[in-house]
């Protein structure tokens, strides 16, 4: 069996993985990344919790300070992306950046550990025939998050165990009540670490970008209400426009520079295409011809057809069959050919240049 750190926030999906792999032999340690500097709660809580978890299991637990690497990659990376008018998408570059690589990197120069696991619902299978791991949407499609980890590369990929790939949530909680973990019953975190800790997204940016009042306006310039700050918006957002109109609006563009929240109706909002750099090719190598697959532009959206076309080593065009709402530059898009992820990137831009 092989020795495994295992990244543990302290919640009931990292504690019953943990419990899991110890179950079937593994030589288990407990990991946990120091992330938030002041009193985040969820990472002292979380500290605390993973603490008393590998108390309870045996195992020995270390926690990794990663608060400089999070404000630099991630706090960072949030303030100036919302500053430049795009919605960032910190859990996948969290996921690169900050967890999957650095835990690694950890685990096998200072304990001599060739392996690291977490709680994340997903699948790694290896591909022979073309020397290449490949990830795969978990069982549990409801839980399923491999759109936030679409930019793991095959190094890492190569050396991660997600031993709840294969198990619906609902059998997760039992087996923790088997197990006899104290994090059993622990309610779910459902917002992001800095949303928990700030309270929300508008109060956390609040914090770095001072709020600057500007004009509300529609497609044709018409100024239609006052906005405290571009950063308070995104793209396809309904509520809290406080504009009063004939039929329901939504935020179609941001132009930081005039300092204007744009509006439309929802066939305004649909594009039928968008182009994405910093792309990753998961678990096939990059084609130099058109692919057609199903393409996932939010966590929550659902996966639809759509024809990826290469241009460069860093970035493609994606048309899709049907044209889609809420394409966000700053998000993902991430593709899949059924449950396999063939890759993803960051939505660029949501019409070509003129």
């Amino acid at each position: 069996m092989n020795k495994v750190a295992v990244g543990l926030s302290g919640g009931v999906d990292s504690s019953t993985a943990i419990a899991m792999l110890r179950d079937q032999g593994h030589d288990v340690v407990g990991v946990t990344l120091w992330l938030m500097k002041g009193k985040g709660q969820c990472c002292s809580e979380g500290m605390v919790d993973a603490a008393q978890l590998c108390e309870e299991l045996g195992v020995d637990h270390h926690i990794v300070d990663s608060r400089e690497s999070f404000e630099r990659n991630i706090v960072n990376y949030l303030v100036d992306g919302y500053e430049a008018g795009i919605t960032p998408l910190p859990c996948s570059n969290c996921n690169t950046a900050v967890k999957f690589g650095p835990m690694l990197e950890f685990a096998q120069t200072e304990l001599g550990i060739d392996y690291i696991a977490t709680g994340h619902y997903a699948r790694i299978q290896y591909d022979a025939a073309n020397d290449r791991y490949q990830l795969l949407r978990a069982f549990d499609r409801r839980k399923d998050q491999t759109y936030f980890l679409y930019d793991l590369n095959q190094h890492v990929l190569g050396h991660v165990l997600f031993p709840l790939g294969e198990t619906q949530k609902t059998e997760t909680r039992q087996m923790a009540e088997e197990f006899g973990l104290h994090t059993a019953q622990k309610p779910e975190s459902m917002d992001l670490c800095l949303v928990e800790a700030n309270g929300s997204m508008q109060a956390f940016l609040d914090k770095y970008i001072t709020p600057k009042q500007g004009e509300i306006v529609d497609q044709a310039g018409k100024v239609l209400g006052q906005h405290e700050g571009t950063h308070h918006y995104t793209i396809g957002q309904r509520k809290g426009l406080g504009v009063a109109y004939s039929e329901p609006l939504y935020v179609i563009g941001l132009d930081v520079a005039m300092n204007r929240v744009i509006v439309g109706t929802r066939d305004a909002l649909l594009q039928p295409e968008c182009y994405v750099s910093r792309i990753n090719w998961v678990s096939i190598a990059k084609p130099t011809t058109p692919i057609k697959a199903e393409v996932q532009i939010r966590y929550r959206s659902t996966a639809v057809p759509a024809t990826i076309t290469p241009i460069d080593d860093d970035r493609v065009r994606i048309i899709f069959d049907e044209a889609q709402p809420s394409i966000t530059p700053g998000q993902a898009a991430v593709w899949y050919n059924g449950d396999i992820l063939l890759g993803g990137g960051i939505i660029e831009r949501q019409v070509p240049e003129s």
